[in-house]
């Protein structure tokens, strides 16, 4: 196939442009920045084009299409912690970005749209754990209430135009290129903290659970959206099991071999207890199984970085 990545210079996108060409196929990559994260390797591939741009542009967005089989749409221009001190600005970027997308796939009738939703984030507060697809949401930002938007819109396109399309509710992916100098990500943030002997923020008492979901998994599960042919349209996507906060530094601490050092902030009022997310979906529709525990993942994202 033709792929279009949206985002692929991104951790995620820089993963699953290596995932497409292995796989044989031709990869076109919208991002802001070049090269971004993608290896070198992938930059000289014969099979692939990168292209800088962005959803705030209609036209480039148009030439960016041309001769698209099917479309990954990872871009996301806030972060859940942050996005709520513009949601104005989420919307606009995000949300109004997104159905330009969706125009010009319904123009060149795109045969396969695959969104990356959050898990983490478009719940809310669950009810029973862990959250199957069919929970409420009740998202306690803006960046989830987005994705949630977002989602439905994709429904509303599906249902009047026929564009097919599917989501991919993901947990907390973490792994090789991610950056351990960001706010975002868990993982990331505590295991560069750690490794540089600086204190990690910890929002609460550590009890906080959470889904964390290795990056080669989370690729692996993109991948078998190319040729899925069932009914579903919705997915989760998540390692199986939930881990502490306290746990999740504990196992870096291990994998590291070095002391964390911890400074005790207040509890967030985004943050829910606890988020796991149900695969019984993915595992029965997409064969799809989570592969790498955490301290494997851990230990793999460890040794990329030293």
């Amino acid at each position: 196939m033709q792929v279009l990545v949206l985002g692929g210079t991104g951790f995620l996108g820089s993963h699953l442009v290596v995932g497409l060409l292995r796989e044989g196929h031709r990869v076109r990559s919208v991002s802001r920045h070049l090269p971004g994260l993608l290896p070198v390797s992938c930059l000289n591939h014969p099979r692939f084009e990168g292209i800088e741009g962005d959803l705030g542009d209609p036209a480039g967005l148009r030439r960016s299409f041309d001769g698209v089989d099917a479309c990954f749409h990872l871009v996301s221009t806030t972060l859940p912690h942050s996005s709520n001190n513009d949601p104005i600005f989420d919307v606009q970027s995000n949300l109004v970005g997104t159905l330009q997308l969706l125009e010009e796939a319904r123009r060149i009738g795109l045969r396969r749209l695959i969104f990356v939703s959050s898990g983490g984030t478009v719940y809310g507060v669950p009810r029973t754990v862990p959250i199957a697809e069919d929970h409420p949401t009740a998202a306690l930002c803006s960046y989830g209430i987005t994705k949630r938007a977002i989602e439905q819109y994709l429904e509303l396109y599906r249902h009047l135009h026929g564009l097919e399309n599917w989501v991919l509710r993901l947990a907390n992916p973490y792994g090789e290129r991610q950056r351990t100098v960001a706010s975002q990500g868990a993982v990331a943030v505590f295991l560069g903290k750690i490794m540089r002997g600086e204190p990690i923020e910890l929002w609460g008492d550590g009890s906080t659970v959470r889904d964390f979901l290795y990056v080669g998994d989370a690729i692996e599960a993109m991948l078998r959206l190319l040729t899925y042919q069932g009914e579903e349209r919705l997915f989760n996507i998540g390692s199986g099991r939930g881990y502490s906060l306290n746990q999740l530094i504990h196992t870096i601490a291990g994998v590291t071999q070095q002391e964390p050092r911890i400074s005790h902030m207040p509890v967030r009022g985004f943050d829910v207890p606890s988020n796991v997310l149900c695969i019984e979906r993915a595992g029965r529709e997409l064969a799809w199984q989570p592969r790498t525990s955490l301290q494997q993942g851990i230990e793999a994202f460890h040794r990329s970085l030293i």
